[in-house]
């Protein structure tokens, strides 16, 4: 493609972006083809020659776009946000363009070191002590991977990345803690029967009486503790497992303390809401997303650990090929996780900070919480339904309840989640509580109004209301 060409299909993709977010709310937010169609759309084999771009764009407007889900829209309640703003998808475009792959200081002196700094604004911003040094991760998953592996090898002095495993190493978590940690476990070697989940009280938050029972359970059977996964706002309900007794105890038996906080660390820069990382100090590592609730599209997921060295001791590794003149003066961030190559990621973030500021990041956040709990309010005018679990940030955990038995409740949730989400207007998803089938609304959307979150309600109590005549 020549240059005259890249720019005339670059203003017209940046149009088309541009009207996208301006008007993604016309299309349904969930898409609804059938599995398969558009495979069947595409040719089985690979194009032999060129193709014009026109018709390449043509096909992604009749082919591709009928098959996404809007993420971006503003009836997005469902899971948790991934969401974006024009300033992030400037930053990607640059990042982009450049081309840039930061795996040494050497490869691109800039991305490792706007990676530095914008990652310390993000550590005041959540007010994690000074000390702590952030590097950006793909996910929240891969972070909590990274965590899990230094434990291992920080519980072991190192000898498993030498001679592997020896003996058995036991990992703790609440039994709402995200799946990534049941898939860490198997990645890293522990064995997902060395996962203890540990009990939840009856906010659903991880209850540290039951963590110091279990490990010296488990120190007398001999096993060998090493790591502990602490949640705030899991994904099931939003709970906040208590850090600073978890911690306390980390701290008495010598083990890692990592804190996932992907949803709701965003909402720590929010005075009224740092109580969620009280006692963060104890953490040996932290993560959160950017790319849930900060404005900044995915992928961009911040890494907290408070001594490096664990870490880099963890990872690195030092082929010829790699080494350069200033490696003992420098950052090389490929040795601060899995990969080797990585994505310029700090710049769209620098971007969204820069654009947004503090206040303008605190002022979005606010009035997501305030709708959400707009939504819990209004709810509860309505007898018909119950709030499952507390509200503390943007998710609102409910179900519709007439009265009849759990199962036939269970099964008149999945209908009603159903008849919500075939409207195209909203999505909204679910999970299980102690039993109970339960819808979940997050409000996260930069473009969400208050306005979106009433349609929601409408739209609820409409189909809730309906359902229940058709099973009198």
């Amino acid at each position: 493609m020549e240059k005259e060409e890249f720019r005339k299909y670059g203003y017209e993709l940046i149009d088309w972006v541009a009207d996208y977010l301006e008007e993604v709310e016309k299309y349904p937010v969930k898409s609804t083809v059938q599995p398969g169609e558009i495979k069947a759309k595409l040719p089985s084999s690979p194009p032999p020659h060129p193709e014009k771009m026109d018709m390449i764009l043509e096909d992604f407007q009749k082919i591709i776009l009928p098959g996404i889900t809007h993420w971006q829209h503003p009836g997005w309640f469902a899971y948790f946000p991934s969401n974006s703003s024009p300033a992030s998808i400037l930053g990607e475009l640059l990042s982009a363009g450049l081309g840039t792959q930061g795996m040494v200081w050497e490869t691109s002196p800039s991305a490792t070191e706007l990676e530095e700094v914008v990652m310390d604004w993000l550590r005041q911003m959540i007010g994690l002590p000074e000390g702590y040094a952030g590097v950006i991760q793909d996910t929240a998953s891969t972070a909590t991977l990274c965590a899990l592996l230094a434990a291992r090898e920080k519980a072991t002095g190192f000898k498993i990345n030498e001679a592997g495993f020896e003996g058995v190493l036991r990992v703790y978590a609440s039994r709402e803690a995200h799946s990534s940690v049941d898939k860490g476990v198997k990645i890293a070697g522990f064995g997902k029967k060395n996962l203890v989940a540990i009990p939840v009280d009856e906010e659903f938050a991880l209850i540290p009486g039951q963590l110091e029972k279990a490990i010296e359970n488990d120190l007398k059977a001999g096993f060998r503790p090493a790591c502990v996964v602490a949640t705030v706002g899991t994904t099931s309900s939003g709970a906040v497992d208590p850090l600073k007794p978890i911690g306390e105890i980390c701290q008495k038996f010598g083990l890692w303390l990592h804190v996932d906080a992907a949803y709701a660390g965003t909402a720590a820069i929010l005075p009224e809401k740092h109580w969620a990382l009280e006692g963060a100090e104890y953490a040996d590592s932290l993560v959160f997303n950017p790319h849930k609730w900060m404005l900044t599209n995915f992928d961009c997921s911040a890494f907290f650990v408070k001594d490096p060295q664990v870490l880099t001791r963890t990872f690195e590794i030092h082929p010829e090929y790699l080494k350069t003149g200033v490696d003992a003066v420098v950052k090389n961030f490929r040795d601060w996780g899995i990969q080797l190559g990585r994505r310029f990621r700090a710049l769209k973030l620098w971007f969204v900070l820069r654009s947004y500021g503090v206040e303008g990041i605190k002022k979005i956040i606010r009035r997501h919480i305030h709708l959400a709990e707009l939504f819990h309010d209004e709810l509860l005018q309505d007898k018909r339904f119950e709030i499952l679990a507390p509200v503390y940030f943007s998710l609102v955990c409910f179900r519709l309840n007439d009265g009849r038995p759990e199962e036939e409740l269970n099964h008149l949730n999945k209908q009603l989640l159903e008849a919500i989400n075939s409207t195209g207007k909203i999505f909204l998803t679910h999970t299980t509580l102690n039993g109970k089938f339960t819808l979940r609304l997050v409000v996260g959307q930069r473009t969400t109004e208050e306005r979106h979150v009433r349609e929601a309600l409408n739209i609820i109590k409409t189909r809730a209301e309906e359902l229940l005549k058709k099973n009198i």
